[in-house]
């Protein structure tokens, strides 16, 4: 891996997914690029104009406010103390500064990156959200490179999490994980499984195993009986310095309407980091 994307919103950076993402930086000798998102779309004023004769109404940021100015300031201050932390973390950095919808931007920036780490509340809404906010929902879900959902604090990493269903999603994601990662091999790895019913799936252990052997020196299965949202949580909750992998976020429109994900409940009671990848 060479290349970590950290979203941060401009005005109110995280620091400690930037202590987690500066982490994986040392890890894995990548550089991190601090993607700086001013939702600057949001604070545009309807403004009256004439063209040839006839008034009509456009959108215009006010940069001469003092309002404007404030915030431009603050967010120079923001970024020259993210190079500072990131100097001291003894990681390489670099910066890009995004001016538009924020989601938007940070996903076209995924396109060229290895790997995109955010904090589950990050969010360019007024509101209160909770996690995971609607900009990393859409981020979860349209993401061009693997996503890690960064944790509210960290200290290490001792347990590997591969949360498998037999999915084509959660086989890639494991491998994702598994080639940009080839420094935690010597972690502690867990294959969960989830069974609804009490007839256990066929996941191809042999072959699942006997791939894992390739690349871990120490992992083993474990199958829980229940409902899977239910026994995921309690599972990991009882967890502490785990990294936990899982499959495509993404469904349908429709489906996503009227249920939320499974990793949803994840994020929002499990503090350890999340890797999600698209399949």
């Amino acid at each position: 891996m060479e290349k970590i994307l950290m979203a941060i919103d401009a005005i109110h950076p995280d620091k400690n997914t930037l202590d987690f993402t500066a982490y994986l930086g040392r890890l894995t000798k990548s550089k991190i690029t601090g993607i700086f998102l001013e939702n600057l779309v949001a604070e545009e004023r309807p403004v009256l104009k004439q063209m040839q004769g006839s008034a009509y109404v456009d959108w215009e940021l006010d940069e001469n406010s003092a309002e404007h100015r404030a915030k431009m300031q603050l967010i120079e201050k923001n970024i020259a103390a993210f190079k500072e932390s990131c100097i001291t973390r003894s990681v390489n950095a670099t910066v890009h500064r995004d001016r538009g919808v924020p989601a938007r931007e940070i996903i076209s920036e995924s396109r060229f990156a290895d790997l995109l780490v955010v904090d589950a509340e990050t969010s360019f809404n007024k509101k209160y959200e909770g996690a995971p906010t609607e900009f990393v929902r859409d981020i979860l879900k349209d993401a061009e490179c693997p996503v890690v959902i960064a944790p509210e604090t960290f200290d290490s990493i001792n347990e590997i999490i591969f949360t498998y269903d037999g999915s084509k999603s959660s086989v890639f994601a494991i491998k994702q994980f598994t080639y940009l990662f080839p420094q935690l091999n010597k972690i502690r790895v867990t294959v969960l499984q989830v069974n609804s019913s009490e007839e256990e799936v066929n996941i191809d252990k042999y072959k699942f195993r006997e791939w894992l052997r390739d690349h871990f020196d120490d992992m083993h299965f474990e199958t829980l009986s229940g409902k899977t949202e239910n026994e995921l949580f309690k599972y990991l909750f009882k967890r502490k310095n785990i990294f936990i992998v899982m499959g495509a976020y993404g469904r349908n429109a429709i489906s996503q309407f009227f249920k939320h994900s499974r990793a949803d409940m994840v994020i929002k009671t499990v503090l350890p980091p999340i890797f999600i990848a698209h399949y």
